[in-house]
């Protein structure tokens, strides 16, 4: 079979999680062969609704493709194929505004009544999204994304140099991947620190990648340490006392997969995407409460050889040739 597939997210900014599972998903597909892919992604300075609407109807034709699959929430709604929709996180759900516009909310009603399919992540996700648009069950599908390999490396000598780089040398801390965005909650891990400290534990840092929102307000105590590499992300893992996945809405959390593959502890916001996603292995705890964060990193703190390898067992779970089978499986249905 023959499918479009719209990579835009690699060509377009999107969130770095979403580059992240349209360049596992794909390269996958195409490393398998059981689909044959065909990258579609807009040209320079062209725009993206018009591209996605006119556009890629077009090229369907002319390629003679089965049908295209989206990887996000936008899809064409002209054209004779299949169309598979992604809808990543419906925020608005879970009282968060980011990502919670009109074009995104009209996406996620109207999307699973005119696509063949919706894919998400978690069954977390798969029930908003039929609570929000009333859609039948069968036509949601759960397909969870992959953990990339870097993260699986075991301590390499360059842990040193980042942690040197990053102010963190001889220092325990709590990662927050991401949380220079406001729905992250790097609040709430911080309020979780300071609260551990106050009743005589160690002081933690809490240290936060990528770029920052003005609007994120956060008390002294933060180190920002800016966009960082995968292999720098993946040591910050490695030698992270816990990691913090406390947003109220998520699709599915990838840092939840990436710490867990280091071995690190990982908290996470009770009855959550990330909180299906990791399982048994994380820590959960309610954001909203400090003594509850508090207990979570005590819990972190006191993490046995024995809880990493359970962590890691979790992680090698998910594997981006797990989540092309289960695509393939997808598509081939579709076209019976």
């Amino acid at each position: 079979m023959r499918v479009g597939f719209d990579v835009s997210p690699l060509y377009r900014p999107h969130p770095r999680g979403v580059v992240r599972v349209v360049a596992g998903l794909v390269a996958a597909l195409e490393r398998r062969g059981n689909i044959e892919v065909v990258r579609l992604a807009p040209q320079d300075g062209a725009h993206s609704a018009r591209w996605r609407q006119l556009e890629l109807p077009r090229a369907e034709a002319r390629l003679g493709l089965a049908g295209i699959h989206c990887s996000v929430s936008a899809f064409p709604l002209r054209g004779e194929g299949q169309r598979v929709q992604t809808i990543h996180e419906l925020p608005w759900i879970h009282g968060v505004t980011e990502n919670a516009g009109w074009r995104h909310r009209l996406w996620a009603r109207l999307g699973p009544r005119r696509a063949d399919r919706v894919l998400t992540a978690t069954e977390a996700t798969a029930r908003d999204v039929r609570s929000w648009s009333g859609v039948n069950a069968n036509r949601v599908s759960v397909v969870p994304w992959g953990l990339d390999a870097i993260f699986l490396a075991s301590a390499s000598a360059d842990d040193g140099a980042v942690l040197a780089r990053s102010g963190l040398a001889a220092r325990a801390y709590v990662l927050c991947v991401g949380g220079g965005r406001a729905k992250k909650r790097t609040d709430a891990a911080l309020r979780g620190a300071v609260e551990i400290a106050r009743r005589g534990g160690p002081r933690l840092a809490v240290v936060v990648t990528g770029p920052v929102e003005a609007r994120v307000a956060v008390d002294g105590g933060v180190q920002f340490v800016g966009e960082v590499s995968d292999a720098d992300l993946a040591a910050l893992y490695r030698n992270a006392a816990a990691v913090a996945v406390l947003a109220r809405s998520e699709g599915f959390g990838l840092p939840v997969l990436e710490a867990g593959a280091a071995g690190a502890p990982v908290l996470v916001t009770r009855a959550s995407a990330q909180a299906e996603a990791a399982g048994t292995s994380a820590i959960s705890v309610d954001p909203d409460d400090a003594s509850s964060v508090a207990d979570g990193l005590a819990r972190a703190l006191a993490s046995t050889p024995g809880d990493a390898s359970a962590r890691r067992a979790r992680a090698a779970e998910f594997t981006w040739d797990r989540t092309a089978q289960l695509v393939e499986s997808v598509w081939t249905e579709l076209l019976a």
